[in-house]
């Protein structure tokens, strides 16, 4: 299947490991059910697509696949460039890359260069899609993770011009006020643009990551 690209100029480039990394965790059975994966209409993708487009957001349409056990893609794009280069994001359903790209343009850089004093030179994830399950917290129960969907990003970091590196890991405790007062602001601000963020203080499994997933669930850690 062919796959367009809509590209847009003057925007950096965004890194683009393989689309798919992750997708071989779950192996099927011979003859084992295969539950469907929660797509979204027609109606949203196109309306998501035409709003990347009127962003300035260059991407690339992936297809529809259903890989069993819960994990799959629909509706989904490999981002191409938003403005600044991510690293370590692969496949991303529409709803979930149009509200990172507007995270990062109008939360995240804006964010560095008034508190930080900088501006962004890359800004490094953890990934996006991955065929697993929930991890760190017992009430899961085997749920599967918005990452099996591709519906969710893990957020690490960001290297700012001047050549300094902001991590959630290392940085989430920084005793530097302003460092701290940029990682509240992105944030507090993610908050707002997704259905769920996970920080370092919901659980040890996002010691280094905040989960950034667009399921409309109003859940803010």
């Amino acid at each position: 299947m062919v796959v367009d690209v809509y590209r847009f100029p003057a925007i950096a480039t965004v890194a683009m490991p393989a689309l798919l990394a992750g997708c071989g965790s779950a192996p099927e059975r011979p003859n084992a059910p295969r539950p469907t994966i929660a797509t979204p209409s027609l109606r949203e993708t196109s309306q998501c697509l035409a709003d990347l487009r009127a962003m300035s957001v260059a991407y690339r349409m992936l297809p529809d696949r259903d890989f069993g056990n819960g994990c799959g893609l629909s509706g989904a794009v490999q981002l191409v460039e938003i403005g600044v280069p991510v690293t370590g994001i692969t496949a991303m359903r529409c709803g979930e890359a149009r509200a990172f790209s507007a995270w990062v343009r109008n939360a995240v850089a804006p964010a560095a260069y008034q508190l930080l004093g900088s501006e962004l030179a890359s800004v490094q994830s953890m990934g996006s899609y991955a065929c697993r399950n929930v991890v760190g917290t017992a009430r899961a129960g085997g749920r599967r993770s918005g990452h099996a969907i591709a519906n969710a990003i893990d957020f690490a970091g960001v290297t700012l011009k001047d050549g300094r590196r902001v991590t959630v890991l290392r940085d989430w405790t920084s005793p530097d006020p302003q460092v701290q007062r940029f990682l509240t602001t992105i944030h507090d601000s993610a908050c707002r643009r997704f259905g769920t963020v996970l920080s370092p203080a919901y659980n040890a499994a996002h010691r280094d990551h905040l989960h950034l997933e667009d399921d409309r669930a109003g859940f803010c850690r």
